[in-house]
C-alpha cells in the first residue's frame, strides 16, 4: 500500500500573515533553513506562500523592459506590466506584497507519488498540505520525500 502525504509531511509548520514584515520572514527562512513559508489569513486559511525565490528581487534588482522610440512614441519590446509586478515585489515591505498567491497545494489523503509528481511537474520545492476542509495541516518538501525513500531502502 502506498504511503499518503500525511505520513511523510511536516506537521508543525511555521506560518506568516500577509501583514508580517519582510525582514521577519527573511529571518524565519534563514534561521529555520526552510525554502518557503505558508501565508495564512485572519481565519487561518492559506492565502499564499513566500519562498526564497520571491525574495531574490531584493538582491538582483529589476531591469526595466526593453523599448524603442519611434516618433515620440514608446514601443515596449517586453511586457511593462511584468516589470511593474517585479518592481512591486522588489520594493515590498510586507509578506503580502511579495508572496506568490498562485499556490499549488495537495491534500493529506493523496498518495506520496502524487506529491512527488506535482513538485516535479511544476519545479517546486515544497507543497502546502490541506485537510479535506481546506485548512493548512502541514508542508511536504522534496527533502521529506527523499528521506522517506532512504528509510524505505533495505539495509546494505
Amino acid at each position: 500500500m502506498e504511503k499518503t502525504v500525511a505520513e511523510v509531511m511536516t506537521r508543525n509548520v511555521v506560518t506568516v500573515h500577509p501583514e508580517t514584515p519582510i525582514d521577519e520572514a527573511i529571518r524565519l527562512l534563514a534561521s529555520d533553513r526552510i525554502g518557503g513559508l505558508p501565508v495564512v489569513g485572519q481565519a487561518g486559511a492559506l492565502v499564499g506562500i513566500i519562498s526564497q525565490g520571491d525574495l531574490m528581487w531584493r538582491e538582483t534588482g529589476v531591469t526595466p523592459p526593453a523599448y524603442i522610440m519611434i516618433l515620440d512614441s514608446v514601443i515596449y519590446l517586453e511586457n511593462p506590466a511584468q516589470y511593474q509586478q517585479d518592481l512591486h515585489k522588489a520594493l515590498g515591505q510586507t509578506v503580502g506584497e511579495v508572496m506568490s498567491t498562485k499556490t499549488i497545494t495537495i491534500t493529506e489523503d493523496k498518495p506520496l507519488p502524487a506529491a512527488a509528481r506535482l513538485m516535479h511537474d511544476h519545479n517546486i520545492q515544497q507543497l502546502p498540505v490541506l485537510d479535506l476542509k481546506g485548512n493548512l495541516v502541514g508542508m511536504i518538501t522534496r527533502g521529506d520525500i527523499v528521506r522517506d525513500m532512504a528509510a524505505s531502502q533495505p539495509a546494505p
